[in-house]
C-alpha cells in the first residue's frame, strides 16, 4: 500500500526559506506535524536546487522524527528534477505539485512511478474545465486559489465583518461535485474561513502565511486544525 491510497490534504502547509521569518523550515514542520498538519510541500522561488533538497531532507526528517513517514505525505512544488534528486540521495519525499504551465503531469507521473504523488494547480475558472476534459487518472488532487480576491477587484461585495465576499465558495462546491479527485484550497485562508469553506464540500486548505509568519507556529497551526476538524 502506498502513500497515494492514504493522502491526507485537509491541513496542508507549503513553505520554503522566505516564509518562516528566518526560522529554520524543519522546526516550522515539526511544529505544523504536532498540531495536526497532514501534508507538507516544500516550495521556493529563491532557493536553489540543492538548498530545495536539503530543506525537503529537513523537512522529511521533521516528519520521520513525528513518526508519520508514510503518513504525512512531503511534496516538492514544481521541481521535479530536485524530487528525482532527493530521492537519490534517499529523502522520503513522496511526490511532486505542479502549476498547468509547469511540467506536465503525464510526464510526471512518468518518471516519479506509479505510488508516487502528483498535485496539480490552478485557479477556479481554469480548473473546472481541466476536471471535465483531461485524464484525472495521473492526478492524486487539485490545488485550488486564491480564495480571496484582491482590493483591486471591484465586484466584491463585503460582508458584515468588513471581509470580502467571493463567488468562490460557490465556484468550489461546484469543482467539487465535478471533481474525480480530492480538491485542496488556498491562497489567504484564515481561521474564519474554515467553515464556510469546508462546508463546500473540498477535501482541505493550505497556508503558507498563517503558520509559518505566525508568532507561534504550533499554536496557529493548532487553531487551524482544531476548526477545521470541528467545521
Amino acid at each position: 500500500m502506498s502513500i497515494r491510497d492514504n493522502l491526507d490534504i485537509s491541513a496542508y502547509l507549503v513553505l520554503g526559506p522566505e516564509n518562516t521569518l528566518g526560522r529554520p523550515v524543519g522546526d516550522v514542520v515539526a511544529q505544523a506535524l504536532d498540531a495536526g498538519f497532514t501534508c507538507i510541500q516544500v516550495r521556493s522561488k529563491v532557493a536553489s536546487a540543492r538548498e530545495i533538497i536539503a530543506l525537503t531532507g529537513d523537512a522529511a526528517q521533521a516528519i520521520a522524527q513525528a513518526g508519520k513517514t508514510g503518513q504525512v505525505a512531503l511534496l516538492i512544488d514544481d521541481r521535479l528534477d530536485c524530487v528525482l534528486a532527493a530521492r537519490e540521495q534517499g529523502i522520503a519525499v513522496d511526490g511532486v505539485h505542479v502549476g498547468q504551465s509547469d511540467i506536465p503531469v503525464e510526464v510526471c507521473r512518468k518518471l516519479l512511478g506509479p505510488d508516487a504523488i502528483v498535485g496539480l494547480s490552478a485557479r477556479c475558472e481554469e480548473m473546472l474545465e481541466y476536471v471535465k476534459t483531461a485524464d484525472m487518472s495521473l492526478v492524486d488532487y487539485l490545488g485550488i486559489g486564491p480564495l480571496h480576491e484582491t482590493e483591486t477587484k471591484r465586484d466584491c461585495g463585503r460582508a458584515a465583518d468588513g471581509s470580502i465576499i467571493t463567488k468562490s465558495f460557490e465556484d468550489l462546491a461546484a469543482l467539487h461535485a465535478a471533481s474525480p479527485v480530492p480538491i485542496v484550497v488556498g491562497g489567504g485562508v484564515k481561521t474564519a474561513d474554515l467553515p464556510q469553506l469546508k462546508a463546500t464540500g473540498v477535501d482541505g486548505f493550505f497556508v503558507v502565511s498563517a503558520v509559518c509568519s505566525a508568532d507561534d507556529p504550533y499554536a496557529a497551526a493548532k487553531e487551524l486544525v482544531d476548526t477545521w476538524q470541528q467545521a
